[in-house]
């Protein structure tokens, strides 16, 4: 056993050297065995155990890092100062008998502070009704982050676009977060709640009516809410409601909005119907556009997972805020 080994690691070290193909792993040596006559000849897979064993491979272990913190992509979430919720829609649900649902989701980045407002239809103006109703109850989160549809954003037909939901949270002084368009990871919180909702609520039953879902479904939210009644008091303090308030959908545009987004390969990022130079050495990289509605100015900062606590500002336009009548 030994001679053969010690064959198999000369055979190794004379391939590596000499081999015209270059080639010198398991197949490659029971082939140079082959055509050396040897007597004994092991399989690939023992000549590969044999290097193993040896310690006589050099392919490349895949390095893991570790994994950056929730919502590293905002300083004060990721250092737990801030907390952000998110919401989302699952749609084109349909109980037997033709009836339409679409369920408006929620949850808190830290704390898991949950929701769900199953419907037949889901609008930005049924979107502000909850979302002022669940934070009359909860108390206000410092973010709010959604993806890039319509009902959150605003139409997409006009540049400069702030919608409902936008004017809504910037009215309560919360940020509203664009996640970038097709890229993993940002929606994952929302989308593992929405996956939960629906294996604990919607597969489980069978409903006759509406009614009977939105029944069942609060009983799941008051049961996560229990189930994770610590975590949600451990989170990071939610402001209080502000008392008489009242959403003027017409006041000036003042805060911020943030979009995460891709830049192109020219270094190039769009938003908001614009596409702005950022950098033409930070391509097809991440970027967080914070655009500050109140000096009229967008701040490109540059993210990377490797790197999660370093934002390093890349570039900064000036941008002229909308003030045309909000079509209500």
């Amino acid at each position: 056993r030994t001679g053969v080994e010690q064959r198999v690691l000369m055979i190794r070290r004379q391939l590596r050297t000499k081999s015209d193909l270059g080639e010198y792993g398991p197949e490659a040596i029971r082939r140079e065995m082959h055509e050396r006559g040897e007597r004994v000849i092991p399989s690939v897979a023992t000549i590969a155990r044999i290097l193993s064993r040896r310690g006589a491979l050099d392919g490349r272990q895949r390095v893991r890092r570790k994994a950056p913190p929730r919502g590293w992509f905002l300083h004060d979430v990721g250092a737990l100062k801030s907390e952000m919720d998110s919401f989302d829609v699952i749609e084109d649900l349909v109980i037997r008998g033709g009836i339409d649902v679409n369920v408006l989701t929620g949850i808190s980045l830290h704390g898991g502070l949950c929701a769900a407002w199953p419907a037949a239809q889901i609008t930005a103006k049924s979107i502000v009704e909850c979302l002022v109703n669940h934070w009359r109850e909860v108390g206000l989160p410092r973010y709010v982050k959604f993806d890039n549809g319509s009902v959150f954003q605003g139409t997409h037909r006009w540049p400069d676009t702030f919608g409902r939901v936008t004017r809504l949270c910037l009215s309560l002084k919360v940020t509203p977060v664009f996640a970038p368009p097709l890229c993993r990871g940002f929606q994952a919180d929302i989308e593992a709640f929405n996956r939960r909702w629906q294996e604990a609520v919607w597969s489980r039953f069978s409903f006759r009516e509406r009614d009977d879902l939105i029944a069942q479904s609060f009983r799941f939210v008051a049961a996560h809410r229990k189930r994770y009644a610590v975590r949600i008091e451990d989170a990071p303090s939610r402001r209080p409601f502000p008392r008489n308030w009242v959403l003027n959908l017409q006041q000036p545009l003042t805060g911020s909005v943030i979009y995460v987004r891709e830049t192109n390969a020219k270094g190039q990022a769009t938003l908001l119907g614009h596409t702005f130079d950022v950098s033409s050495i930070w391509t097809h990289r991440l970027v967080r556009a914070d655009v500050d509605l109140t000096h009229g100015q967008i701040g490109f900062y540059a993210l990377r997972r490797k790197d999660p606590h370093n934002h390093i500002l890349l570039a900064t336009h000036d941008y002229n805020v909308p003030t045309k009548r909000f079509q209500e």
